[in-house]
């Protein structure tokens, strides 16, 4: 008998409890970004008919900074949905009630934009464009880890610029997410689109690692299968150069030596 996808679900995630203190340094917590920056943690709404799925990506998302709240059928999520706009949805299609599809028709048809993830094993391509079609900003077939999930909620607030501030002040960096603008020490530094993109997705995390794997995947949206993973250290290098005193010896763009990157203030 075959593995089910939420076997497999189940089994990303417990693949990935990477114990703490390799992922963020003894000063840094993931809510630390929404303090910095003065602004609220972004409000996502978790909507899957599975309790432990539910509970697996809404305790992931809350690790990760954000205020979380869950649904488990189509009718709940309208009830959330009608009592306190959310910054964003991930939502199951297959629910009981009223389906995820249905949800998804009649935000849209309401006008409501709000940002919508789909994360439903209904993984076929008829099933993806149905939801893309109907309005989805993105499309998870599961079993999709965790730490994905969050990934791209991470992306599509960016890209809908719901829920984000508006800038990012770190020690003597402040990045103007809107303007794509980098001062440091007050002064302008020039960077290129990627290496903007690059700052910003090591600055938005600060303390935690990234793998040369997940920034080709969150900043290129390729992977090492189709690019270089030495496209990322190219990058790094060009942006340490920009931005450290001593780029031999960084002190915020840090190199965890067999694991990937992190951005320390």
């Amino acid at each position: 008998m075959g593995t089910s996808w939420f076997d497999q679900f189940m089994a990303a995630f417990l693949g990935e409890r990477t114990p703490p203190e390799q992922i963020f340094s003894e000063h840094q917590s993931p809510e630390r970004i929404w303090e910095m920056t003065g602004s609220e943690a972004p409000d996502v709404l978790v909507v899957d008919d599975e309790p432990q799925v539910r509970q697996i990506v809404a305790s992931y998302l809350e690790r990760e900074g954000f205020r979380v709240r869950t649904a488990a059928d189509g009718n709940a999520a309208l009830a959330e949905l009608a009592k306190k706009r959310p910054d964003l949805v991930v939502l199951d299609l297959m629910l009981p009630g009223v389906d995820g599809l249905t949800v998804l028709k009649r935000l849209r048809a309401s006008g409501d934009q709000v940002p919508v993830i789909v994360l439903s094993a209904k993984g076929q391509e008829s099933e993806r464009v149905a939801g893309l079609e109907l309005g989805a900003d993105d499309y998870l077939a599961k079993p999709a880890s965790p730490r994905e999930v969050a990934a791209r909620v991470r992306a599509v607030l960016r890209r809908s610029g719901s829920g984000g501030p508006e800038s990012i002040t770190v020690g003597n960096m402040e990045i103007d997410l809107s303007g794509r603008r980098l001062h440091q020490d007050e002064v302008e530094v020039e960077l290129t689109p990627k290496e903007f993109d690059l700052l910003v997705q090591l600055a938005s995390t600060p303390g935690e690692v990234h793998s040369r794997a997940d920034l080709l995947r969150d900043v290129w949206g390729s992977s090492p299968d189709w690019q270089d993973p030495g496209t990322v250290t190219v990058h790094m290098r060009r942006l340490r150069r920009k931005l450290e005193a001593d780029p031999a010896n960084p002190v915020h763009l840090v190199t965890v030596y067999g694991v990937g990157y992190r951005f320390d203030p």
